[in-house]
């Protein structure tokens, strides 16, 4: 299952009676873990993964998708970090008193948000793909900020990073091809970091009910 940057997604499995609302960019992951844990209480709605380039829609559409859901769902958690929305999905969120998985970002909680905590003072010039990113770096990245129009706003839009970092969830040969290629289009030094499901997996569970070690 990989979802377009600009497409929403719904997902049930059973019969669910907790609502994850997400972004689009992580749905694979989501799924995957459900689908491996057998969590059959979780249903899915996915918001697209392109907001992330006008994080001033995603509050909006969250609490949008939380009003839907009320008086339908026991629990309803946000797999939203704060995604550039300068703290007002996370006011949205106290306004309804819904939960959201911690973190600045997803890279964050992909690293686990301890951990990148303590790199991130040292890799302010990286730029980080995930999965999905790599997957989706062209429609994404090139073409949705217009660079494939317009190269010369490379430097606008990246010309203060150094690196581009693939912190990699499911990793491939053919992810690991197309994060170097991102790399190369972008004139930035290449560094690939397994980072598996980190906090998202964690943070799952935890509202799963079921201990870290059954």
């Amino acid at each position: 299952m990989d979802l377009q940057p600009d497409e929403s997604f719904e997902f049930q499995k059973g019969r669910g009676d907790v609502l994850l609302i997400a972004c689009g960019a992580l749905g694979r992951e989501i799924i995957s873990l459900i689908e491996l844990n057998d969590w059959r209480h979780f249903d899915v709605t996915c918001l697209p993964a392109k907001w992330h380039n006008t994080p001033d829609l995603i509050p909006g559409g969250v609490r949008e998708k939380i009003r839907e859901a009320k008086g339908r769902y026991r629990k309803i958690y946000v797999l939203y970090a704060d995604c550039g929305t300068g703290g007002t999905l996370d006011r949205v969120l106290e306004e309804e008193g819904v939960e959201r998985i911690g973190g600045p970002h997803c890279y964050s909680f992909f690293s686990g948000n301890d951990a990148f905590t303590t790199i991130t003072d040292k890799e302010f010039t990286a730029f980080y793909l995930t999965d999905y990113l790599a997957r989706q770096f062209d429609k994404l990245i090139w073409q949705g900020l217009g660079l494939d129009r317009h190269p010369e706003l490379r430097d606008m839009y990246f010309g203060n990073y150094t690196k581009v970092v693939y912190l990699a969830q499911q990793p491939t040969d053919a992810l690991r091809q197309l994060a170097q290629k991102a790399a190369d289009k972008l004139g930035l030094e290449y560094e690939y970091r397994f980072t598996g499901y980190g906090d998202l997996a964690t943070f799952m569970r935890e509202q799963s009910g079921v201990p870290a070690d059954t």
